[in-house]
């Protein structure tokens, strides 16, 4: 649908929040309508079909439930179900927002926003209102992959939407999933699609720093706070004013040093190694571990404080391996790199190979991929990639499942707890069957399957 046409709704308690809606929209649009009272919501969905709604999250209404904005948004969805609501959010409610998505809002913006992406936002649902699946634009998918971050699996197009929506906020991210799935490239997206592209974007690796260099490398030095200390040095912190901060494998701090990290966060403050002297900082911190986050939740490891203060809104990152399609895409696209580095032609795969690379279990995730096409490129003789050129490093591990004695299987734990338990009872099957919490029938089944 066409923008010109559009019939647009504005519903927000702020009078210049819809004066500067209304001047925007109005040369843009067919027709634009402002309420500040949302209880009148229900009069305007009777009156008009309108093609988009934004609604504000906060009203100092009579309704009383938190939040308004997703009360309101539910109300919308039963008179118009096909009417395409955006949110409109401040900084502090990113999280209701993201709920929001999840009941049914179409997508949502953060105060203060940019006037162009509002209109490209407009543009974009409605230009997918027109179309037959809804899905995102090509156009608009590319803008948040770029030319390093590639993904056509459910997994990964749910990542990049979430990607657009966070990242022109200062919301702190914690981004999850093991090693070699491509976490620092989705911290590299973030910062270069957020209001601080412009500024410094700052990687620690702070798992391989040594409690020696925590301090001084995070937060920096004064002249003579030790022997080799012969200058003022900013510390990361510092380095990162104005832009993003990236604290990778931050679930290897230890539990002391989280401590002070937690106080910088907190106070927006460092004090420089020998110094008395605070210095502000204002940063965007996106932080990356491959520790799961339950594990992290463990108090003997991880302050819950410390979570909740780098966690504003989580993205966790899929293995390849749950990756499908993705295997191939990312394999053909290093295959363009690396026969470009080399100087060498673009190489195809035959379908072997293709099989070959789908069939692997990437314990290494997208990293050890990476290395297998280039391996390939250097040596193969042919422009044809073959599965025999395809080889799998040694260095990782085997898959998990492979790797598995037999009796930690699902099914041999299960044939050898029925085994303990008719021994105990004496082959007494409705005893056993009643321990087991099973019928008689059902465990009767399970002995016929496993041969007992």
């Amino acid at each position: 649908m066409n923008l010109k046409n559009a019939s647009i709704l504005i519903v927000d308690d702020d009078t210049d929040v819809l004066t500067a809606v209304r001047l925007l929209l109005k040369t843009e649009v067919k027709e634009v309508v402002t309420e500040k009272n949302p209880e009148n919501l229900r009069w305007h969905l009777s009156k008009d079909n309108f093609d988009v709604i934004l609604l504000d999250m906060n009203f100092n209404s009579s309704i009383n439930t938190g939040n308004e904005g997703l009360f309101w948004l539910k109300e919308v969805r039963k008179v118009r179900p096909d009417t395409a609501v955006i949110m409109i959010t401040a900084y502090g409610d990113i999280d209701l927002a993201v709920r929001s998505l999840k009941e049914g809002a179409t997508d949502f913006v953060v105060k203060p926003w940019h006037n162009e992406k509002l209109i490209s936002t407009i543009k974009e649902i409605l230009k997918r209102k027109g179309s037959k699946n809804g899905a995102p634009s090509s156009a608009n998918t590319d803008s948040i992959i770029g030319k390093d971050l590639l993904g056509e699996s459910e997994a990964m197009q749910q990542i990049f939407t979430k990607l657009e929506k966070i990242a022109p906020t200062d919301a702190n991210i914690l981004i999850l999933g093991e090693n070699g799935t491509g976490k620092d490239l989705i911290a590299k997206a973030i910062h270069q699609q957020s209001l601080r592209a412009a500024q410094p974007h700052v990687k620690v690796d702070v798992g391989a720093l040594t409690e020696t260099l925590f301090e001084s490398e995070l937060f920096g030095v004064k002249k003579g706070a030790f022997t080799d200390a012969r200058e003022d040095r900013a510390g990361r912190f510092e380095a990162a004013d104005k832009g993003t901060l990236f604290l990778d494998e931050i679930g290897n701090i230890p539990l002391h040093l989280q401590a002070k990290l937690l106080s910088v966060l907190q106070n927006r403050q460092v004090m420089r190694l020998g110094s008395n002297e605070p210095v502000s900082i204002d940063i965007r911190l996106v932080c990356a571990t491959n520790v799961p986050l339950a594990e992290l939740a463990n108090e003997n490891r991880f302050r819950k404080d410390l979570i909740y203060r780098i966690n504003t809104v989580e993205i966790t990152v899929p293995p390849l391996r749950k990756r499908g399609n993705d295997i191939i895409l990312l394999a053909k696209h290093f295959a363009k790199v690396y026969s470009s580095k080399y100087m060498k032609p673009t190489p195809d795969f035959d379908s072997k190979a293709l099989e070959k690379l789908m069939n692997h279990h990437y314990p290494g995730n997208v990293r050890e991929l990476q290395y297998i096409i280039e391996r390939a490129v250097i040596m193969a003789d042919e422009n044809l990639l073959q599965a025999q050129d395809l080889i799998f490093s040694p260095i990782e591990t085997s898959s998990p499942a492979e790797s598995e004695p037999a009796e930690m299987k699902l099914s041999s734990v299960e044939k050898n707890t029925i085994l303990k338990v008719i021994e105990k009872h004496n082959g007494n099957i409705t005893k056993a069957a009643k321990e087991l919490g099973l019928t008689r029938t059902a465990l009767y089944r399970r002995l016929s399957k496993y041969d007992i």
